[in-house]
């Protein structure tokens, strides 16, 4: 089997796995999360804002809780993380499988809260019950919550389809016949639940959450706090893009659960009163540094090819292509680049695109791992957020540095490549024209005298 078979099997593949049902699920049930963790940051970002004496100023003008309503916001959003992505991830999946996602999701939350720890700890050293335990609710239990979510959904569509429930007559209002239905599935998720709450408390006194947390959860995290780990994500979706397949989408599917996790490690963290800069407990690799350092200007940083274009580019088709994907680059939208020019099944801007998200990931690591930049706590933009901007609002100055070498390190390595492709469109439109001066030569009539 040759490299190009290897290669088509392989985009096969990611693209079977894109349309698996679970993944599908996963993947829009955290852009469902997109408006808390978003909103959330805003607010975090306000109390936070990397400007000099801007704590002390609002202080001065609000006294010295001021911060106190604005945590409480990212209190409602970050720490219940989790419950967002259990409810979420369940109606997407339910929702596409033809079912009644709404009571799915209920239940899947239901189903959730019962194998959750049932105590927290007091600051005293007392043991509170009757209480949700944000630690589990947030980012810890993000693994739980997709676990739960998806055996929900599977047991819920089972019963669904194979009219597993009491049966109403049809002159029942539906409402009550949706209730009474779904008295089965919430009969077996509530044992199952009970009973896997059972099993990890009296055989390893421990919860269900905190075993997935130690076997699965800190190790996925770990992994992904890598260079390696980040390198095959920042490649993984650059090769998916070019063949074709959305990347960011099917590789953020997976992995967006566990970055987002690791930035709420960090925000953990300072919450605890710790620092993030030169504190080996902080994750480098999180949220922010794919989305707004690793995929500035759009997957693949074509921002950069952008302004390479700019610099260099003769054809006509690359000018009015350049001219079209200059605004919708500057935020981050970068379709226009993708499928118009296009990148994708160019074997002209293949390893540029691969390349480029890799080396800006070892700067922007590098920068974090040397403490030029602190790493990265709760606070997020919108992914719209125009590069330097971006990197000003997370990390001041500093951040919008990086951007700005990510960005001028994007338009070197592309350059030769877009002149490559420009001759090749040059080359291609004085061929047309040629062969147009050709035919309108012929059409000219032929006088005899």
């Amino acid at each position: 089997m040759n490299k190009q078979a290897i290669f088509d099997k392989f985009v096969e593949f990611m693209g079977r796995f894109a349309e698996i049902r679970a993944v599908a699920a996963l993947r829009d049930g955290f852009i469902m999360t997109t408006p808390f963790t978003v909103c959330g940051s805003v607010f975090l970002l306000i109390a936070n804002l990397p400007i000099p004496g801007y704590p002390e100023f609002m202080a001065n003008l609000f006294g010295k809780d001021w911060t106190a309503p604005l945590n409480a916001v990212a209190g409602g959003t970050f720490s219940v993380l989790a419950l967002i992505a259990v409810l979420a991830i369940t109606y997407k999946y339910v929702e596409a499988e033809g079912c009644d996602a709404i009571m799915a999701s209920i239940l899947s939350l239901s189903t959730f809260l019962i194998v959750l720890p049932p105590t927290v700890m007091s600051k005293g050293g007392e043991a509170v019950g009757d209480v949700i335990p944000k630690a589990w609710a947030g980012s810890n239990g993000v693994i739980t919550a997709i676990l739960v979510s998806f055996a929900v959904s599977a047991i819920f569509c089972y019963c669904e389809k194979h009219h597993l429930g009491i049966k109403m007559p049809s002159t029942v209002p539906s409402g009550v016949t949706r209730a009474f239905e779904a008295l089965t599935p919430a009969f077996l998720l509530f044992l199952g639940g009970s009973v896997i709450y059972g099993v990890f408390h009296y055989v390893g006194a421990t919860t269900f959450p905190e075993f997935i947390f130690k076997v699965l959860q800190t190790p996925l995290q770990g992994l992904s706090d890598t260079l390696i780990g980040g390198s095959i994500i920042a490649a993984l979706q650059s090769i998916l893009f070019w063949a074709g397949i959305h990347g960011p989408n099917v590789v953020g599917g997976v992995v967006s659960p566990i970055l987002i996790a690791n930035s709420l490690d960090n925000q953990a963290l300072l919450d605890a009163g710790q620092q993030l800069m030169d504190n080996p407990a902080a994750k480098i690799i999180t949220c922010q540094v794919n989305d707004v350092f690793i995929k500035s200007g759009g997957c693949g940083l074509t921002f950069g090819l952008l302004i390479a274009s700019w610099l260099c580019s003769k054809s006509s088709q690359m000018k009015s292509l350049t001219k079209l994907a200059t605004v919708p680059g500057l935020f981050n939208i970068n379709e226009p680049i993708i499928f118009g020019l296009p990148i994708v099944f160019n074997p002209f801007l293949l390893v540029p695109f691969v390349l480029v998200p890799l080396f800006a990931l070892f700067i922007t690591y590098g920068a974090i791992a040397v403490g030029f930049m602190a790493p990265f706590s709760a606070v997020q933009v919108p992914w719209t957020t125009p590069p330097i901007l971006a990197g000003l609002l997370l990390d001041g100055w500093q951040g919008a540095v990086i951007q700005i070498i990510n960005l001028v390190m994007a338009t070197a390595v592309y350059l030769p490549f877009v002149r490559a492709q420009d001759r090749h469109m040059l080359a291609e439109e004085k061929a047309d024209a040629a062969s147009e001066d050709v035919s309108t030569t012929s059409d000219i009539p032929l006088h005899c005298g």
